[in-house]
């Protein structure tokens, strides 16, 4: 249904520094950057290697509010230990812990997810639900 999303963020380089960790043990890499021109213009897109962007990240040095609680951002893994290492990056780049790695049962008996805040506020999740 969704071609792509996107998102406003007044520090774009911690924001890249972020998702570029947070992103990478999912098979996800930036796929496009534009830091010409004015910094209200600048962005980054990612996606998978060779193909466009899913998440584009866009410059505005006025206040960009991330959507409160009932809005997230899921991003479908390849394995259970690549949403581990998602979290892990994630809080070590300067993502807040929202529920550490596990098994989420009230979704399903193979919903495993783990759910972190990003550092512009924007709550994002990684998630596979299939058999281990």
């Amino acid at each position: 249904m969704l071609h792509h999303i996107s998102f406003g963020v007044t520090n774009l380089k911690r924001a890249t520094d972020f998702y570029d960790a947070a992103l990478e043990p999912l098979g996800y890499v930036r796929v496009w950057s534009d830091f010409e021109g004015e910094e209200d213009t600048q962005a980054v897109g990612y996606g998978k290697p060779g193909g466009g962007d899913k998440l584009a990240l866009k410059q505005h040095q006025s206040a960009s509010i991330a959507p409160g609680p009932g809005f997230h951002l899921a991003f479908s893994a390849p394995s259970r230990q690549s949403v581990d290492r998602f979290y892990e990056a994630a809080i070590r780049h300067g993502g807040k812990d929202n529920g550490a790695p596990g098994l989420r049962p009230d979704y399903g008996p193979n919903y495993y997810a783990a759910y972190v805040v990003d550092p512009e506020g924007f709550r994002i999740e990684a998630v596979i639900n299939t058999a281990a």
